[in-house]
């Protein structure tokens, strides 16, 4: 089983701020099991631009990345355009990147 794999089985925990964020070489470690997704410069939020044929698929998509959002417990910043959906990821309580932000972005992935 891929790393992929592995991290869209496991299940986002409650972060309640107090912990630092990942740092940089943990950030890429996973991102490259979240191929597509793109790791910030200073390595504090990951982002995915999906492209749909229409404004009707977008949104189903967006639906769906809020239904898996709300399981989890972990909500990704969306921006709507006609026929692409953006999708930023980080852990707002501590302002940067923890394992729950991959967990989502390779649960998302599934949706494709």
């Amino acid at each position: 089983m891929t790393e992929a794999c592995d991290l869209a089985s496991k299940e986002c925990v409650p972060c309640r701020g107090g912990i630092p964020p990942l740092e940089l070489d943990e950030a890429r470690k996973l991102q490259a099991s979240t191929p597509g997704w793109s790791l910030s410069e200073e390595g504090t939020r990951i982002s995915r631009t999906f492209q749909f044929k229409d404004f009707l698929e977008a949104m189903k998509f967006v639906n769906d990345v809020a239904e898996v959002a709300e399981r989890q417990g972990h909500h990704p910043d969306i921006s709507i355009h006609w026929n692409q959906v953006d999708l930023l990821l980080y852990t707002h309580k501590i302002n940067g990147l923890h394992e729950n932000d991959f967990i989502l972005a390779a649960r998302i992935d599934r949706l494709l």
